[in-house]
């Protein structure tokens, strides 16, 4: 069915997450894993009835940059710099402790220098779509686990744009120095365009048609979009854009009553996004890969929440807090897939590298899920003790 039209894809994603969904609650599993059955089922490598994976990954995508848009609504821009402060040792030791133990792994089931690397680096994200998704937002028990989520996986965000774009540049021939200092260059000058965007701009139309809900809201949707596109066109990416856009306009009177209206958008696009990674995922190749992809995933499981307790406990975070950071920061990344997509578009690395990354990040992401949603507060929770927005 390649070529459908985007309302037949959603009426099959949506028609296909309702039922599953309902299944998955009659036996108590987490609805996101629900979304990722219906993917792998109706995607191309299961009945084949939804085949076009640009569109699907470009609907998902929109998810993620509404979601972080939502979380920069909660962070003023002199808190996002505290918190930088705080985690940028905690984010550069514990991706390099990750990176080692995935490389070994692979080393061991003899993979070559180069797949290695790429499966140690895919290794050291988190996943910005299961660490924010499930955590509550309106409990301010939880505020302070969220801003420093938030700054990890912002500085993981950025580590893995510079890594792409490496690899490009390698596929190319070159190392691109100039795209790489050109990008972190535009970090800050996004900031101050931001700043001055809102100081100037929005902030006087919030003040002239604050009586106007939907056009609050449309005003919003633009300023996040525009701020996304000018993030992608400067070497960043559009999550980027979408968070500083957030920032910019945290401290507005009207950032609670948009955080709220975007809420069931924001809920559409990130079904449309586990929908596409489970759609991706190729059972056949992921039989002869299995071992090596479940040894990393469950190492991963198993050393990730250890070493983020430890790393921020020596920040002077909290023991609880920090091993709950841990938990909800166990698991692999989107960018992980979007990495090993990269470097085997570009010939870096083999067709094996690239099923053991794609395998090893849904288990660990299907396991990661189970577990927080077993343990913590999240807005997907089947237990009504745990279940908070």
């Amino acid at each position: 069915m390649h070529g459908d039209s985007i309302l037949t894809t959603i009426f099959l994603v949506f028609g296909g997450a309702a039922v599953l969904a309902t299944l998955a609650i009659s036996l108590r599993q987490a609805l996101i894993v629900a979304y990722l059955l219906v993917g792998a089922i109706l995607g191309p490598w299961g009945m084949g009835w939804v085949t076009d994976p640009e569109l699907i990954q470009d609907i998902a995508r929109t998810g993620i940059i509404f979601l972080l848009f939502l979380l920069g609504l909660d962070l003023s821009p002199q808190k996002l710099l505290q918190l930088f402060r705080e985690t940028t040792s905690v984010t550069i030791l514990s991706m390099l402790m990750f990176a080692s133990l995935a490389g070994v792994v692979g080393w061991l089931f003899g993979v070559g220098l180069a797949d290695m690397l790429v499966i140690g680096i895919c290794a050291a994200f988190s996943s910005t779509i299961v660490g924010l998704r499930l955590l509550p937002t309106t409990v301010l028990h939880h505020r302070h686990t969220g801003e420093v989520i938030i700054s990890i996986l912002l500085l993981q965000d950025l580590i893995a744009i510079l890594v792409i774009l490496i690899l490009n540049g390698i596929g190319n021939g070159e190392v691109p120095f100039a795209e790489v200092l050109r990008t972190l260059i535009s970090l800050p000058l996004l900031g101050l365009v931001a700043w001055a965007g809102h100081r100037f701009i929005i902030l006087y139309l919030f003040r002239k048609f604050d009586r106007i809900q939907e056009y609050v809201f449309v005003l919003s949707i633009g300023w996040c979009l525009a701020l996304a596109q000018l993030a992608h066109s400067a070497g960043l990416s559009y999550e980027i854009g979408a968070f500083v856009a957030g920032v910019a306009i945290a401290t507005s009177p009207m950032a609670l009553h948009i955080a709220e209206s975007f809420k069931p958008i924001r809920d559409f696009f990130l079904i449309m996004f586990f929908f596409g990674l489970g759609a991706g995922f190729d059972i056949s190749a992921a039989r002869e890969v299995i071992l090596p992809a479940a040894i990393i995933a469950l190492g991963l499981l198993v050393l990730k929440p250890v070493t983020f307790h430890y790393l921020l406990a020596r920040q002077s975070e909290p023991g609880t807090l920090s091993r709950e950071i841990g938990v909800r920061l166990g698991q692999m990344s989107e960018f992980s897939l979007l990495i090993v997509f990269v470097a085997q578009q570009n010939r870096i690395i083999a067709s094996e590298t690239f099923h053991i990354v794609q395998l090893a990040t849904i288990i660990s992401l299907i396991l990661s899920v189970y577990h927080i949603v077993a343990k913590y507060p999240t807005p997907v929770s089947l237990n009504d003790d745990l279940r908070r927005d």
